[in-house]
């Protein structure tokens, strides 16, 4: 009976740290969470000034998830705002499986390599980032001809709050 506690004792010690350490491991929202995209970064990013954003709540994609928080960085001047759009949701299996859900409203998307878990562009070149527990969005509302250089820009900006997470 004694070789068979030992075993279950060091199986059942090891799932409880593996969990411990997964829920540990989510990234929790900042006290204000707009600010992984400040205004200055987000200026010196795109070339323009940017304002102070102006947030908002996002809703919950489904029921029994998550309310995310909407950033919108109005242009001082000319130009496009900029939406921020982060969800923290409560796990990375969670994230991972809303994340694939959501693509499919999103179709056909591009792939964009190199940002977060997984990335892509929606074909109103709309970014999807997913990294951990946080899914995020950035788009230029309003713009009128989307090219390359637009679409650099926001993934230099994903990246920027990708490594902040």
């Amino acid at each position: 009976m004694t070789n068979l506690c030992k075993p279950s004792l060091l199986a059942a010690t090891l799932l409880l740290t593996s969990c411990a350490v997964q829920s540990a491991s989510a990234a929790q929202p900042p006290a204000d969470v707009c600010s992984l995209l400040s205004a200055d970064g987000l200026s010196t990013a795109l070339g323009q000034a940017y304002n102070s954003p102006q947030k908002s709540v996002a809703p919950a994609p489904f029921a029994n998830t998550v309310e995310g928080t909407d950033c919108n960085y109005p242009p001082k001047g000319s130009g496009s705002t900029l939406w921020f759009r982060v969800y923290f949701d409560p796990s990375a299996p969670a994230a991972t499986d809303l994340f694939a859900r959501l693509k499919m409203f999103y179709s056909p998307p591009t792939p964009a390599s190199g940002i977060g878990d997984e990335a892509y562009f929606d074909p109103r070149h709309g970014l999807h980032v997913r990294k951990g527990n946080v899914r995020f969005f950035l788009s230029f509302r309003n713009i009128e001809n989307f090219t390359p250089a637009n679409e650099g820009q926001l993934k230099a900006l994903a990246s920027q709050v990708a490594g902040k997470l």
